[in-house]
């Protein structure tokens, strides 16, 4: 995907490959993703190492970073429209051209050990993986992933690049001024040194409800929570505005009837929700945090204003308003090319396919409370669901909690 604005000063560039943990080899070495991703910068065709490649890059200010998700492997650049040609063609050295060796390994696990261990002391990136797990995606613990470091070798870390990082298995978008550009760029990474390969399937995940988990700390002052919702289907593009509305009226402001309620009695100082999806599934998650003599009036308040969803209860003056947010934030987006590939990056990456971002008010002002409501209802009675908590408490006391919110759907 190549996006032209016209007179942007900046490039932004993300190139995308189908090669996140959940296309490792075995579950054994479960890290060789994120591992390689770290590598990735390191010693290529051109430079010795990650050193003289980041004084070569940043030089004129360029920025790049990379990350890995379950499904995903993403390489970013941004850098200023005069270099965009030089920055494309390190991109390819370090993606394409890598020369993986021990040091840089050893280097490496030393830095993801750290990073996972740290992630282990933050609470609200605990509760998801438990609970993808408890609903049936197979992801690791942080702990258990963990574990896996000291089983990969080099010879793991070329496998993954080699099998994914294919010509075929690679997804791009480059946003900036692209007028008289997008031959040159196109024959550019036509020409990146990678094989033919296959796009590689999404793999499905055989979801089922849950009972709540939960991960005991007893040096936890709080209860971090979240739960989800989900339904083995994807959304509609005018399906994700319409739940992102309901989200807003929920959670979004000091307004919403979750967390705006919620401060006003003092019970909680954030909670929030979300949509997320891929192309054979969707989730309806929340999260937040709460003093655990509050848990269950904050929980009391959740169930009750989800059960009036369901209801139909929702004001047209809620859903106007709510509309009228999404259209200001709407046009807020186009203010850089990095916002811009975000727009576009989801729908894109998994489906291969896009909708202007020019056709998004129509889908805004389209929406209607019976799309809302019925979309609710589709969540929250799937059958598919699950809460996953960090704290200090017994089990019967998420229990409960939980208990509270499918009692009242």
């Amino acid at each position: 995907m190549l996006i032209d604005v016209p007179g942007a000063s900046v490039m932004n560039m993300r190139i995308i490959f189908r090669a996140g943990n959940k296309f490792v080899k075995k579950p054994e070495i479960y890290e060789v993703a994120h591992l390689m991703e770290h590598m990735a910068f390191g010693r290529n065709a051109q430079f010795r190492d990650e050193q003289a490649y980041e004084a070569e890059f940043t030089k004129n200010g360029a920025y790049h970073n990379a990350w890995t998700s379950d499904a995903f492997i993403v390489y970013e650049a941004e850098c200023a429209d005069f270099e965009w040609e030089r920055i494309l063609e390190l991109q390819e050295l370090a993606i394409a051209r890598p020369r993986f060796n021990e040091a840089e390994l050893k280097s490496e696990k030393g830095n993801v050990r750290s990073e996972l261990t740290g992630y282990q002391n933050d609470y609200a990136r605990l509760i998801w993986p438990k609970l993808q797990q408890a609903l049936g995606e197979k992801v690791l613990t942080y702990a258990e992933r963990l574990k896996t470091i000291n089983k990969i070798e080099l010879k793991d870390v070329r496998e993954h690049h080699r099998r994914t990082h294919t010509a075929s298995n690679m997804q791009f978008i480059i946003s900036g001024n692209l007028r008289g550009r997008k031959r040159q760029i196109a024959q550019m990474l036509e020409n990146w040194a990678l094989k033919p390969g296959a796009q590689l399937e999404m793999p499905l995940s055989d979801y089922a409800g849950t009972k709540p988990v939960l991960i005991r700390r007893k040096d936890a002052s709080n209860v971090c929570f979240g739960f989800s919702f989900v339904i083995k289907r994807p959304l509609s593009p005018a399906e994700q505005y319409a739940l992102g509305c309901l989200n807003h009226i929920l959670t979004g402001t000091m307004g919403s009837k979750i967390f705006g309620a919620a401060r006003r009695r003092g019970i909680v100082y954030g909670i929030g929700s979300s949509a997320a999806g891929d192309s054979w599934s969707s989730t309806w998650d929340f999260d937040g945090e709460v003093n655990s003599e509050n848990a269950a009036e904050l929980f009391d308040l959740i169930a009750v204003e989800l059960a009036k969803v369901i209801n139909g209860d929702l004001s047209d003056a809620d859903i106007a308003a709510a509309k009228s947010y999404l259209l200001g934030r709407h046009q807020m987006l186009a203010q850089t090319t990095e916002q811009i590939s975000a727009y576009y990056m989801r729908d894109y990456v998994l489906t291969g396919e896009y909708r202007p971002m020019s056709e998004a008010p129509k889908m805004i002002n389209a929406i209607d409370k019976g799309t809302i409501v019925s979309l609710a209802r589709e969540f929250m009675q799937s059958g598919i669901s699950g809460l996953s908590a960090v704290g200090n408490m017994n089990r019967s006391v998420v229990d409960e909690l939980w208990s509270r919110v499918l009692g009242a759907i």
